[in-house]
């Protein structure tokens, strides 16, 4: 038995004021800074015009159905690559769950992920806590495990675009092998510490939401490395088609070195991903900001607003499997 079992009930405290709004504080000051950029690309245009005309008329010349054509079978792809990962760590640490099992949940996440991506996750740990009943702390750390995960998978094709994109990108990416240096420094520790019999009596590691990362071998980090990988390979040829059409020229291997930074200011809190798509704009300065604005919202709001339209097809069944069936019907 765990000698130091975490707490299993309660209500936990409302977060307070300014925690809830800061992310409304941080999407209206990117906005804000948007809407000035678009503007002087619009004011620059011959002859001038409002940003919401000059907006209008990027949307209408892009080719939806060659974009749809793009974007479709990329959210599905990554629908069945996540929950790929969800089920490779669940069966690892927690459970034997089917992968089917783990489909319609992963799905209706994306529900909540249109609010914060982090919460949705949370959402998966109540959902198999009350469908297979392993402690929520416990189903905690296997999510925990998946986002450390996630944050070495983008660290490690980040330096693969730098590599290859090395003179063309901006000079700020140039940090990014130093960060890569201390954060592999940082993996041996933490490795080192949850593995090693030198610190079998720590009581931090022993907490059960630490269940994962002292069960975790490096092959397992490295396992759902590789398996994500082909997502983020699929995005950079899916984003790079689709910035083509907005009229923003990025090929391949210029998007694999962007791509990487762009999905790491997704873990900023905030709705519309609007850190994301301010990224576009502050890392491609050369280009016509507005374009890149137009890009950048459609690309991710498109992505989280379909994926949750995907997670509407299986909210029933898993409203069901956890509430029973009254709780399906009003759903």
């Amino acid at each position: 038995m765990n000698a130091n079992p975490e707490p299993q009930g309660g209500s936990k405290p409302r977060p307070a004021l300014w925690k809830r709004l800061l992310p409304w504080a941080i999407t209206i000051v990117c906005f804000g800074f948007l809407y000035f950029r678009i503007e002087g690309a619009a004011q620059s245009q011959q002859p001038p015009q409002t940003a919401l005309a000059y907006l209008g008329d990027i949307f209408a010349s892009v080719k939806w159905t060659r974009w749809l054509a793009l974007m479709v079978p990329y959210s599905f792809l990554y629908l069945l690559i996540d929950t790929l990962v969800l089920w490779r760590v669940v069966n690892w640490f927690n459970t034997r769950v089917p992968y089917l099992a783990l489909l319609p949940v992963r799905a209706s996440s994306y529900i909540i992920s249109i609010v914060n991506e982090q919460v949705g996750k949370g959402a998966i740990a109540v959902y198999l806590n009350r469908r297979d009943g392993v402690p929520g702390w416990q189903i905690g750390s296997s999510i925990l495990f998946i986002m450390f995960c996630e944050f070495y998978y983008l660290l490690f094709w980040a330096m693969e675009g730098v590599t290859l994109r090395w003179n063309q990108l901006p000079e700020l990416f140039h940090w990014i092998p130093w960060i890569a240096a201390v954060a592999l420094l940082f993996f041996a520790a933490f490795v080192y510490y949850f593995r090693s019999p030198r610190f079998a009596s720590s009581t931090l590691r022993e907490r059960q939401v630490f269940l994962s990362f002292r069960n975790a071998s490096p092959w397992y980090y490295l396992t759902i490395i590789v398996i994500r990988s082909p997502a983020l390979v699929a995005a950079a040829w899916v984003y790079s088609e689709a910035a083509e059409l907005f009229g923003v020229p990025l090929g391949f291997l210029d998007m694999l070195g962007y791509l990487p930074v762009i999905f790491f200011s997704t873990l900023v809190p905030g709705p519309f991903r609007a850190v994301a798509i301010t990224m576009w704009s502050l890392l491609l300065p050369d280009y016509d900001a507005a374009r890149v604005t137009a890009f950048g919202i459609v690309q991710h709001n498109f992505f989280i607003l379909f994926n949750a339209a995907i997670g509407l097809v299986f909210l029933r069944r898993v409203s069901r499997e956890l509430f029973g069936s009254r709780a399906s019907q009003s759903t």
